[in-house]
């Protein structure tokens, strides 16, 4: 049975994009607003968000806050289009909008009334402001400052970074010498600065005093880098607390998943004490109760392994008694929002092909599926109800509202009404085959705008990346299906062993066996498809993924070439050996290969290496990678393209010196597209060899 909610939603699509004039592109893809990041006021009444829209002339895209109320009408933007706002939070009161936004050349914290007008900065720091969170009674404000550790005894922390920042700025000799590894991560190298949680009392007009240094003795990032945010770092309901995530690994922090919670007085001494020094995996995202009594947060249970599941703690501040809320639920949740009673968590999670909303009962653990048929990618809960940031394979994310139970759900935003009118889109379906050992894999398959029964069309075969991840309901706006069913091609994905959404011991079988199950899931799938959807060319079909994705292409080169006209590889590793000694988190190669290291265990590394079949591969391959791409180094990729021209295999290497492991600007996101679909169309034209 559908949940109500999910059924609800489909009556409030738009039906006008399911009969437009043109078939979905990648500069509609690049060009589309994306909102995010829900925030209900105190009053339930009003909702920040956030807009990205693209300035494709520029090549990047600029963000503003805007505001709608809970009960619909036109939104409201409230910061300036040349600001590029972010990271809105309202006051204690609802009165005023806080934000991060550029001020003379550095991220500030600015203010603005809720209602409009013009907005001011608050802070006027050396350094940038990388994230904040308001003290519920409006009196404090927690600050994320990159600093310099060995600073942090200097009354102007901050002012003795600067210094030393200007210092080697003006020195004339450029080298960095480091004394332990993690010297580079995700796509910027080490200088040695931490980020570490300041706080601050918020004078009468809102400006913040003296910045006093939270997280004293902490060798660690609060929050995390690179992708940490606010989420990782909380008040206590009164304001006298704060908690806040961290990993403290020295030397082992590249091969280290051990974060740990603390709590430290917010008025001092900031001498943080750490709450689960019990437990050697990952705790993180700390929740206090709005009554003050417990402290929830998420936790898994091996350490050294990033995709464990994530189970929901509670620690009874009083008793300090600890205990797992949701120990029977097999999935992993993400941050917690309370509900208003407190009876209930709301957390999503991947969940059969969706990114679903979740309650889950805390007394019981009982969790009930709220919101589905698509992707949630944000929510809020408050004293009314909730608002849902949602988007699925047709429409990108807008903003909804229902009550507490997930029901009543109401259209708020509607932010590319005007570009999804003109816009095709190919329709989806998932289905489901007998997978490696007998398990049952979904897959999804998508059919090419203009389809015709009884024609038969080119095939994008899809691998996901991860690889403990999947290919979900979703507006991906890097690895959109909707981009080949544009070009006229069916697409076929499918979650094989290791994806998430559908118990962890179905993501626990990848780790150690790369090209084994998963294969066997993609070989069968593949099969499943053709035999249940005749419209697939299984004669002009290609093979396209990155990052896993990547590997696997590479994998399949070798020991699974039959099929496949061409394939695309985007920053796959090609060469497991030297990817164990040049990737930056070495917690997730090592786990993947049983926890060993390749000196320890040469033969695993061995086992599932592409480079070791490159005497069979014969397909022609496309090579996609970056160089700021410090996960999977370009190194793999150049290799790769070396390898094949050597073979002398028609080949092609599209490198990006000013993008990472994903592709993310504007013109490159659009040639990377262009690049692809012009091999895909290539070698499954008719007559192609």
């Amino acid at each position: 049975m559908k949940p109500v909610l999910a059924v609800a939603l489909a009556a409030l699509l738009p039906v006008a994009a399911f009969a437009a004039p043109h078939p979905f592109d990648v500069h509609d893809l690049v060009n589309m607003d994306r909102v995010s990041d829900p925030l209900l006021s105190p009053d339930g009444k009003s909702v920040l968000f956030q807009v990205r829209q693209t300035d494709y002339a520029a090549n990047k895209g600029k963000n503003g806050i805007w505001r709608v109320g809970v009960d619909g009408g036109t939104p409201v933007r409230l910061t300036d289009a040349g600001l590029n706002a972010t990271s809105a939070r309202w006051s204690a009161d609802g009165a005023s909008v806080y934000f991060l936004a550029p001020h003379d050349g550095t991220s500030q914290l600015w203010r603005i009334d809720a209602r409009g007008g013009a907005a001011q900065p608050l802070t006027t720091l050396a350094l940038d402001v990388g994230s904040f969170k308001l003290s519920p009674d409006g009196q404090h404000v927690l600050l994320s400052v990159e600093v310099f550790p060995d600073c942090a005894s200097e009354a102007d922390v901050v002012g003795c970074t600067k210094q030393k920042l200007d210092a080697r700025k003006a020195d004339k000799a450029s080298g960095t010498v480091y004394d332990k590894i993690f010297v580079r991560h995700w796509d910027t190298w080490a200088d040695g600065r931490r980020s570490q949680l300041f706080i601050a009392d918020l004078g009468g007009d809102g400006t913040p005093g003296k910045l006093h240094l939270l997280s004293q003795g902490i060798d660690g990032d609060v929050p995390s880098k690179p992708f940490g945010d606010d989420s990782e770092y909380a008040f206590s309901p009164d304001g006298k607390s704060v908690y806040f995530n961290v990993r403290i690994a020295g030397k082992t922090e590249p091969w280290s998943t051990n974060f740990d919670i603390y709590t430290v007085p917010a008025h001092g001494p900031y001498a943080p004490k750490n709450l689960t020094a019990d437990n050697p995996a990952w705790d993180g995202y700390p929740l206090p109760s709005r009554d003050g009594k417990t402290l929830y947060w998420l936790a898994m249970k091996r350490p050294g392994f990033e995709a464990d599941r994530f189970g929901i703690m509670a620690l009874d501040l009083a008793t300090g008694a600890k205990r797992e809320v949701d120990a029977a639920w097999d999935r992993s949740a993400s941050p917690l929002k309370e509900s208003a009673d407190g009876k209930a968590l709301y957390t999503t999670t991947d969940d059969w092909g969706d990114h679903a909303l979740f309650a889950v009962d805390v007394a019981s653990g009982k969790p009930t599926k709220l919101v589905a048929d698509g992707t949630v990618t944000g929510f809020d809960a408050g004293k009314h109800g909730l608002v849902v940031a949602r988007q699925d394979f047709k429409h990108p994310t807008d903003l909804y509202r229902a009550d507490a139970r997930g029901k009543g759900l109401k259209q708020l935003t509607r932010f590319n009404a005007e570009r999804l009118k003109d816009i095709a889109f190919g329709d989806a379906e998932f289905f489901t085959f007998k997978g490696h050992g007998g398990d049952t894999v979904q897959g999804y398959v998508v059919k090419p705008v203009g389809y015709k029964k009884g024609e038969k069309y080119p095939v994008a075969f899809l691998v996901h990346g991860g690889p403990q991840g999947a290919m979900t309901n979703d507006f991906h706006y890097r690895w959109n299906p909707q981009t080949y069913a544009g070009q006229g091609f069916a697409v076929v994905t499918i979650n094989f062993h290791g994806s998430t959404g559908y118990g962890q011991a179905f993501t626990d079988a990848i780790s150690g066996d790369w090209g084994g199950a998963p294969l066997e899931d993609l070989k069968l799938g593949w099969a499943a498809a053709q035999d249940k959807y005749a419209f697939l060319d299984g004669n002009r079909a290609c093979a396209l993924g990155a990052s896993y994705g990547g590997f696997m292409m590479y994998w399949m080169a070798g020991v699974w070439n039959e099929p496949w006209k061409c394939i695309v590889a985007h920053d796959g590793v090609f060469d497991a050996r030297m990817m164990s000694y040049s990737t930056e988190e070495l917690w997730f190669d090592e786990w993947e290969h049983k926890g060993k290291t390749q000196y320890e265990d040469p033969a695993a590394y061995e086992k599932f290496n592409p480079v070791n079949h490159v005497k069979d591969w014969r397909v022609p391959l496309l090579v996609v990678h970056g160089d700021l791409d410090y996960r999977i180094p370009s190194e793999q990729g150049i290799a790769a393209f070396t390898a094949l021209q050597r073979r002398g295999i028609p080949s092609q290497f599209l490198h990006f010196p000013d993008e990472n492991h994903w592709v993310l600007k504007p013109h490159n996101s659009v040639q990377w597209h262009d690049t692809v679909n012009a091999w895909l169309k290539q070698w499954t034209a008719a007559g192609a060899k």
